[in-house]
């Protein structure tokens, strides 16, 4: 006899899509109105159309933000990635340590953005930050205000010291749900070291390491907050990111409409990128052939 079904727990759904709701579908739907109308203030709205996505996509302020921050992105991922895996396999896997470590990693996982974009802030300046002041006595010329590629190296490596955590904690999750047969069986068979990392640990942290590029893409991709405390976009505009660039047309300039359309070319580009990576990323996982670990 089959059981009936109950949809009283549907019920408990309820207050879960109000609250996606409210905090997303409607915010949303205001800026796609937006994104077609003008307005001249007074909450008079006129019908533009396609007219601001036109002009957003004709823009070379739009495209060289956005290659600012795909260089960003990548830079980010290119580091910390590989990064956190080697931490990652540092660490012990039992002992009275182990706490510790995970402590001291999660540490900079708990300090507020607009904070650690104020510690670094200090930290480079040359007359009372210690980064800025040491590399001032070497005779290094830093001043990540006023150059370019001070500025970049300061925000990639603030960003590193923030960020790096996450993936080790996602790694560090995936190598201690391996099991122990696995490790014996590897070293029965006289497996090298890089063996047993190649065909033993990466493929079972496949999954967190997907997760771990996910988060970093999009957060990287989406950074605002540390660079625009550090350096506000500068100099210049060469740490003027899409967020940043986004803020100021809204808030500074007023220009809604383009405004809300750069925020939905943004908002796809996003889906777009974060889309090919998980299905490369899956299908590589998929297709992986298996492999034996012997010398």
């Amino acid at each position: 006899m089959d059981k009936p079904m109950n949809n009283k727990a549907w019920f408990l759904v309820i207050p879960v899509f109000l609250l996606v709701a409210v905090s997303a579908i409607i915010p949303l739907m205001t800026v796609v109105n937006y994104s077609v109308q003008d307005t001249f203030g007074n909450n008079q709205f006129f019908w533009a159309g396609t007219e601001w996505f036109a002009e957003v996509l004709h823009s070379d302020r739009f495209w060289n933000a956005l290659g600012r921050n795909l260089a960003f992105s990548f830079i980010i991922l290119t580091i910390e990635i590989p990064l956190g895996i080697v931490i990652a396999l540092s660490m012990p896997k039992r002992g009275v340590w182990v706490p510790v470590c995970l402590v001291l990693m999660a540490l900079p996982l708990l300090i507020p953005w607009n904070v650690v974009g104020t510690i670094w802030q200090v930290f480079g300046r040359a007359d009372i930050g210690l980064l800025g002041y040491t590399l001032a006595a070497l005779g290094v010329e830093y001043n990540y205000a006023s150059n370019a590629v001070d500025a970049w190296v300061t925000i990639i490596v603030m960003d590193v010291w923030h960020w790096t955590s996450l993936v080790v904690l996602l790694s560090y999750a995936g190598l201690v749900s391996i099991p122990e047969a696995y490790y014996q069986a590897a070293r029965i068979d006289g497996a090298s070291r890089w063996k047993v990392f190649r065909y033993i640990q990466l493929p079972k942290m496949n999954r967190v390491l997907l997760i771990a590029v996910l988060l970093r893409f999009m957060d990287s991709f989406m950074i605002y907050t540390e660079p625009f405390v550090l350096t506000g976009g500068g100099p210049g505009n060469s740490t003027t990111f899409l967020s940043i660039d986004l803020v100021k047309m809204a808030i500074g300039q007023f220009d809604l409409g383009p405004a809300a359309a750069m925020s939905i070319v943004y908002f796809l580009i996003i889906l777009l990128l974060s889309w090919v990576f998980y299905t490369v990323m899956t299908n590589y996982g998929a297709d992986a052939p298996e492999k034996g670990v012997q010398d």
